[in-house]
């Protein structure tokens, strides 16, 4: 199986500038060991199976929790196909591929 999660998660109630709180959390992503990819507007993760993606969600909370937010707001988007990993990179290839 292959998990794709897009996720966005940051406090409400700490500023507009959100780079202190987000980095910690793309930290606990990238020491997980799972492939991901940073965007502007948030973090794409693939994960061998869903209780994997629901368990950065939840570790990104507790972060933002632990940091003092006590608003946070979050977006998840899910890909969960049968198959093998390394869509991260075949899917944004595919397109490549197509368009030259």
């Amino acid at each position: 199986m292959s998990v794709l999660l897009d996720l966005s998660i940051f406090p409400l109630d700490q500023g507009v500038s959100m780079s202190r709180f987000v980095a910690p959390v793309v930290a606990m992503i990238r020491d997980s060991g799972h492939p991901y990819r940073l965007s502007p507007m948030g973090t794409t993760v693939e994960t061998a199976t869903l209780p994997d993606a629901l368990e950065i969600i939840a570790r990104a909370q507790a972060i933002l929790e632990g940091l003092g937010c006590e608003r946070v707001y979050a977006t998840a988007k899910f890909d969960i196909r049968q198959g093998p990993v390394g869509r991260l990179s075949a899917k944004i290839e595919a397109v490549r591929g197509r368009i030259g």
